[in-house]
């Protein structure tokens, strides 16, 4: 690699742990924290998916104006404005309970969240456009950083709100993320690009794009449901502490970061009350560890197929396309952590976690079937192609 692609690398890890780490800290412990507050399940849920929600909508609109706006610009500012909110949200405790600290909560995640999607749409796009041969293996790597985030989040949040309270995780992952950003702004290279005329309407009515989107959101979609959910769960069911539950939550982020059994997976997490079996624990941590297995798995070729599909369908290869794309891939996953979240939350609150763990799993075992079938008609398809062509070949050199 050249010096700056090194340095490009530095700064997509950089802006991947950060992310994480600061995203997720919340799951050990606000959940605890807002009922103290006040506040239900359902609406825990929501403020984990209104988050999902806004990244959702800011990726669409960021992606289609990269190239006006500067991907430089977009990474950094981001990463500016989410840091800055990741300090707020850390004083809310001295909001007072009920309408207030919801509304407050809702605001500060929803700006926190406009600033994720510009960093991370962006960092998807310069990755692209640094590693052009390279990205499945580039974005495999990043994933590597994206679960080491993963895995220090819960623990060390856990364990700084035990010892020091609600404010302290807030205020010094807030930092770490200030502190990317002067390093964003001297390692990023500046690009020059012309936008297009493409757009994401264009780009959504290809079928393997939107199968592949489906992919991705029922892969966060999970994430997101466990942030909002399995932290009640495990204190009710377990006896667990905050600081517990956030080693249990290693048990996702773990193998998502070293490495499609996710239907069984999640309909054992809880288990599924049709199977009669008896919550626990260990059976608990080993689902965990293999929705983490297969969350990996699953997640590191998608953003590749989307952006060879693209191309394969006369997208221009450039940052415009690269914008688009990452758009995509940003909103398809923020809507899977807005659905996680709050059908997970409201589920399990009228029901339980039981079942919600299962819905999660019937929604990954409908996103593999559709991806057998696409695949199954392709390959005959392409079988088809080739039998007419052999015999063709053959009439034409009989003759």
């Amino acid at each position: 690699m050249t010096r700056q692609q090194i340095l490009t690398l530095i700064a997509m890890a950089s802006i991947n742990f950060s992310s994480m780490i600061c995203y997720s800290i919340l799951g050990p412990f606000f959940p605890h924290e807002a009922e103290k507050k006040g506040v239900s399940q359902a609406v825990i849920g929501l403020i984990f998916g209104c988050y999902a929600f806004c990244t959702l909508v800011g990726s669409l609109i960021l992606g289609k104006y990269i190239v006006q706006i500067g991907a430089k610009f977009m990474v950094t500012a981001g990463l500016f404005v989410s840091g800055g909110c990741t300090v707020v949200f850390g004083f809310l405790d001295r909001a007072p309970e009920g309408t207030v600290f919801i509304v407050l909560c809702f605001v500060v995640r929803s700006m926190n969240a406009v600033g994720f999607a510009a960093a991370v749409t962006s960092s998807f796009a310069i990755s692209a456009k640094v590693f052009p041969h390279n990205i499945a293996t580039i974005l495999g790597f990043m994933e590597i950083f994206t679960g080491i985030g993963l895995i220090l989040g819960p623990p060390l949040g856990g364990w700084m709100y035990q010892s020091f309270g609600y404010e302290i995780p807030f205020i010094v992952l807030g930092c770490l993320l200030f502190l990317t950003v002067p390093l964003n702004m001297w390692i990023l290279p500046s690009f020059d690009a012309v936008a297009s005329q493409a757009s994401f309407f264009r780009l959504c009515t290809r079928v393997k794009i939107m199968l592949v989107c489906f992919v991705v959101f029922t892969l966060s979609s999970g994430i997101g449901f466990l942030d909002a959910t399995l932290s009640l769960f495990a204190m009710e069911k377990f006896s667990m502490s905050t600081g517990s539950v956030g080693l249990l939550m290693i048990g996702v982020s773990l193998p998502y970061g070293a490495a499609k059994p996710i239907f069984f997976s999640f309909c054992l997490l809880g288990p599924v009350p049709v199977l009669h079996i008896k919550s626990q624990l260990w059976l608990t941590v080993v689902m965990l560890v293999v929705i983490g297995f297969s969350l990996c798995m699953t997640c590191i070729p998608t953003f590749a197929e989307m952006l060879i599909c693209a191309h394969e369908n006369d997208f221009e290869e450039g940052l415009s396309t690269l914008g688009l794309v990452s758009g995509l891939f940003s909103a398809v996953w923020s809507a899977g952590m807005f659905f996680g979240p709050t059908v997970g939350g409201y589920i399990t609150q009228k029901l339980n976690f039981e079942w919600s763990a299962g819905v999660q799993g019937a929604l990954a075992f409908l996103a593999a079937f559709l991806q057998i079938i696409y695949f199954t008609n392709e390959e005959i398809q392409e079988r088809r192609y080739f039998y007419v062509l052999y015999h063709f070949l053959h009439y034409h050199f009989r003759l």
